[in-house]
């Protein structure tokens, strides 16, 4: 009985494994892609107006 004792911590890791990647496949797209899509625009054009204020104009 020492086998199943040693087997189950791994057997439980992994159910918890493939449904963590199953949820994460699951969300990808959808409804709120656009959303979402969006949000990491705007917040890569902040970052950007960020360091182009810093630079001060290209072509100086």
């Amino acid at each position: 009985m020492e086998y199943v004792s040693a087997l189950t911590p791994p057997v439980v890791m992994a159910v918890f494994f493939v449904g963590l990647i199953v949820t994460i496949v699951k969300s990808q797209g959808g409804a709120n892609k656009a959303k979402e899509d969006a949000a990491v625009d705007a917040a890569f054009a902040q970052a950007d107006a960020a360091r182009e204020g810093e630079r001060g104009p290209v072509g100086d």
